[in-house]
């Protein structure tokens, strides 16, 4: 994986950095750094996590439960049958557990992003999709409108909130559209009503 190339890349910058090469040293150094090697071990962690994800064995638990207590109504009687049976027919585990299951089961938690706008200009530098999930607590971000363009932009990233913890939006930033709604033309008023 990763860290072998890796390996390997450390073993020929030490040949490089005993014949004192420019910067070979402090890139050695910086290779070779446990920060840079725990954050490649992450990297590989969660590559093999999105190869092998996890997928239910069924999505209707709640049906398969129902066969196997019809299943085990006519099996021949026995303390251990009828104990089975009251734990599979017991309110919690059919209207809490298996309901749960199959709920999680049958969607998929992937985010979806809504498609790019048919008339974006082609001088458009660059256009960053965002999508945050708020809860009941705040954005944790303040908008404004730019003096000079008009354009409704971040004005300033609240340390700790929402926004500065996800990583996505930095002041400046313009804002083009929230939920589905283009904010061209409107008061920063009625964009965090949007919001």
């Amino acid at each position: 994986g990763l860290s072998h190339v890796l390996t390997l890349v450390l073993q020929e910058l030490s040949l490089l950095c005993k014949r004192d090469v420019n910067g070979v040293g402090m890139l050695y150094d910086l290779l070779r750094s446990p920060w840079l090697q725990a954050l490649l071990k992450i990297y590989e962690c969660l590559q093999n996590y999105l190869g092998k994800r996890p997928v239910p064995i069924t999505v209707q638990a709640c049906v398969l439960n129902h066969e196997v207590v019809e299943l085990l109504r006519e099996a021949p009687p026995s303390g251990e049958i009828k104990e089975l049976r009251r734990l599979l027919r017991s309110p919690h585990l059919k209207a809490a557990l298996l309901t749960a299951h199959d709920t999680v089961a049958q969607k998929d938690f992937e985010p979806t992003l809504p498609p790019l706008p048919d008339n974006i200009p082609e001088n458009e530098e660059a256009m960053r999709i965002v999508c945050l999930v708020k809860n009941k607590q705040p954005l944790g971000a303040t908008i404004k409108r730019h003096e000079i363009t008009g354009d409704i932009t971040v004005a300033r990233v609240i340390h700790g909130g929402l926004a500065d913890r996800s990583g996505l939006l930095y002041a400046g930033d313009k804002l083009v559209e929230v939920n589905g709604v283009p904010v061209e033309g409107l008061e920063p008023e009625q964009v965090i009503n949007i919001l």
